[in-house]
């Protein structure tokens, strides 16, 4: 049998013995508010945890002040431990449910005292709580009285964080009183003269229709009054098709998508290679996977279009995109990815070098791999190259917040500078060196910190 490195720590701690881990937990929970939170429920009785959940419920309604976003991520983790708390104490579904549509109940109270940009708070109702609600309510055996508790949450829905209820409804409702909150759903639009609140309808209308696989309920909510529906609602009801089996409608409502409309062309050709797949069209399912490929050549959609057109194309394959890719006039750091993944190094390092007056440090997420990853080739002149448009984009835009990361570049092209056999027409690193400290003398914070470091 083999064990981890986990198994070896929970036998030292089994081996510690009670009393010392139990001063150690004491002694961790006084440190962290997690390890209290968890202290608390482990030692206190399931009631006592209810009323930890009531009394922080009851306070977030009365909550004074404002949270910043800079401390919305410690709220959210708050929210999530109050619903740790319910979970630990209470059995009984459905006091569980309706604690969990009064937790819902207090989003206006929570939203209005916090800057949720990140989302973190958002989360918290949106996967947290909106999972505990459904682990009761598939308990709970009245499923109307959780009908029309979720109609009455939804008549007074201003923030959008409901919407996960209905989301995962066909968690704890079957499909008899799923198609009756639909219906009922549907019903509430009809009454609405509000767009607003017409539309608030019979997005929880869709979200129960795919559920039920209800692909002709779906596209009338989807479509509502509209007689010609834009690309992406006729994207959205071939999807629900697909989803409920019918590939022929699907594939019709793809084809009544104009050809211009090229925004979406990925996701749409995804979507047209299932069809075809599930239809048979073999023809149609290449065409789909090589526009796939040519649209983002990579290692996964190279595989994909050879699972369909052969394994014995590859190389084939690989030359042609490698003519493609150089007759191009932009670079692309995607492309360049690609010839690496090919094995195609000395393309690659020939691609980016004659493409240099292009590089835009700006975009570090993408070249800061490459650069990596041509150093590990011992492509050294290649990942210089891309180093130096790093260090000049950070120069270029004179952040000192950022100076850290442009002395991390100049000390890899320091390193680099050392080992590069030929510079062929490009200066060599003490040449680009001294430009550099003439060109940007002024950034004095700059230079402390490189020379702290020499």
């Amino acid at each position: 049998m083999i064990y981890s490195k986990q198994d070896d720590r929970r036998k030292r701690l089994v081996d510690y013995g009670p009393e010392k881990l139990a001063d150690t937990l004491l002694e961790l929970a006084a440190w962290d508010k997690r390890a209290e939170s968890k202290m608390q429920r482990m030692t206190a009785a399931p009631s006592e945890n209810v009323g930890r959940f009531k009394r922080k419920l009851a306070a977030l309604k009365k909550r004074n002040g404002f949270i910043d976003w800079r401390g919305s991520t410690g709220f959210a983790r708050e929210l999530e431990f109050m619903l740790d708390d319910l979970e630990a104490g209470l059995e009984d579904p459905r006091t569980g449910v309706e604690l969990m549509a009064k937790f819902f109940e207090a989003d206006e109270a929570v939203f209005n005292s916090c800057d949720d940009s990140n989302g973190t708070v958002g989360d918290a109702f949106r996967f947290n709580a909106a999972n505990l609600f459904s682990k009761y309510a598939s308990r709970c055996q009245d499923k109307d009285w959780i009908c029309d508790l979720l109609e009455k949450l939804h008549r007074d829905d201003d923030y959008g964080v409901r919407d996960a209820l209905i989301e995962k409804a066909g968690e704890y409702l079957p499909p008899e009183p799923l198609r009756r909150l639909a219906e009922r759903f549907w019903e509430l639009s009809t009454k609405e003269t509000d767009k607003y609140a017409k539309r608030s309808w019979l997005i929880l209308v869709k979200l129960l229709a795919r559920q039920l696989k209800d692909a002709p309920l779906f596209e009338k909510a989807e479509t509502g009054d509209d007689p010609n529906p834009g690309p992406a609602v006729r994207f959205n009801i071939a999807e629900a098709y697909l989803e409920a089996g019918d590939a022929k409608t699907a594939l019709k409502w793809m084809e009544s998508i104009p050809k211009k409309e090229t925004y979406m062309s990925s996701e749409r050709d995804h979507l047209l290679k299932t069809i075809h797949i599930r239809l048979g069209n073999k023809d149609a399912v290449a065409d789909a996977a090589w526009r796939l490929f040519r649209q983002h050549r990579s290692k996964e959609t190279l595989s994909e279009l050879l699972e369909v057109i052969g394994v014995d194309r590859k190389e084939k394959v690989i030359a042609e995109a490698t003519d493609s890719i150089f007759k191009e006039k932009e670079f692309s750091a995607s492309d360049t990815e690609f010839l690496i993944e090919a094995q195609r190094i000395d393309e690659a390092e020939a691609y980016v070098l004659k493409r240099m007056d292009q590089m835009d440090g700006d975009f570090y997420t993408s070249l800061l791999p490459l650069a990596k990853n041509f150093e590990k080739l011992d492509r050294l002149l290649a990942a210089s190259m891309i180093y130096r448009a790093l260090l000049e984009s950070i120069l270029g835009r004179a952040l000192s917040k950022y100076y850290h990361h442009g002395v991390k570049y100049l000390k890899k092209l320091d390193a680099l500078g050392l080992k590069v056999p030929n510079w062929a027409h490009f200066h060599s690193h003490q040449t680009y060196l001294d430009g550099l400290r003439q060109a940007h003398a002024r950034k004095v914070s700059f230079w402390s910190r490189y020379n702290e470091l020499e």
